[in-house]
């Protein structure tokens, strides 16, 4: 084995364990490369079949190829897709595109409480329905309580203190010092009663194994990622009025695997594009403690 097929071993692993210990479980869906790996790497785990629903809440701001994208892939791979929103701040125009709030404020309406109110089933949610091919509301109003995410930790400080198996309080709350050890590989899978966890099938990933395993495993993903001859491409994903792409000549997987290789972007933090990440300082964490991705 090579060291990408370790890491797809463990990760494959990691997703068996959750599936057979939590009952009511999802995953997140950002359309980012990440949890596009995520998603190919859970069709592995289970023989080309997705037993859980992929969630993607959105903001209403993302780039409208992202959603494209989503749609077409949901629909070719037969996905239980579904969606959430803050309704009432977008009905109200609580955002920051509005001009009505700032940025940290708009991603806590329209991601943080958009996602715990989605996985406790408080605000609606909306499936894909294949045969219709729109969206209809969903009548399973059951809290999601094991909840995959494409969290690696080499992308951001915050993301660092987490661990494979990450409980959270009923609210969603993530207490960064009451963490479980894990130890030889491991993990704890038990915890107390409303007991909120995450799972990060991806922790021990880098950017560059991610595009290593896009390139061998022939993943789609978000042109966006690419040089679309302008110089320039996005290295992460977000919403458009908070998301700036970077300058790259990129166009391509191998292109931006010789990039990452080159060192060229060693001392450029990966969301350094994404805005609200530098709003106050230490504000990434503040919201990732209240529940955000």
């Amino acid at each position: 084995m090579d060291y990408l097929d370790k890491l797809e071993a463990h990760s494959i692993y990691i997703f068996r364990e959750a599936y057979r210990e939590f009952k009511h479980l999802a995953m997140l869906w950002s359309i980012g490369k990440d949890s596009t790996v995520l998603l190919y790497l859970a069709r592995k785990a289970f023989f080309g079949h997705v037993p859980f629903p992929l969630i993607h809440i959105d903001t209403s701001f993302k780039i409208p190829e992202m959603i494209e994208y989503r749609n077409k892939l949901a629909r070719e791979l037969k996905l239980k897709l579904i969606v959430g929103q803050n309704k009432e701040a977008l009905k109200t125009k609580q955002t920051f595109p509005d001009d009505n709030v700032d940025r940290i404020t708009c991603c806590k309406l329209l991601k943080t409480e958009a996602l715990k109110n989605t996985l406790s089933g408080q605000f609606p949610r909306y499936r894909l329905d294949h045969e219709l091919g729109v969206f209809v509301e969903d009548q399973d109003k059951e809290t999601y309580t094991g909840v995959i995410v494409g969290v690696r930790a080499d992308e951001e400080g915050s993301r660092s203190k987490e661990r494979y198996f990450s409980p959270r309080d009923k609210n969603s709350d993530w207490d960064i010092g009451d963490q479980p050890p894990e130890l030889w590989n491991q993990f704890k899978t038990e915890f107390a009663l409303k007991t909120h966890v995450r799972i990060h099938p991806l922790l021990d990933w880098t950017e560059l194994n991610i595009w290593e395993y896009i390139d061998r495993e022939n993943i789609p993903v978000v042109s966006l990622y690419f040089d679309n001859d302008n110089g320039k491409r996005y290295r992460s994903l977000g919403c458009y009025p908070c998301t700036l792409p970077i300058d790259s000549t990129a166009k391509n997987v191998k292109d931006i695997i010789k990039e990452l290789k080159s060192g060229k972007l060693k001392n450029i933090a990966e969301r350094s594009g994404r805005a609200q990440d530098k709003d106050g300082g230490g504000t990434l964490e503040e919201l990732r403690r209240e529940g955000y991705m």
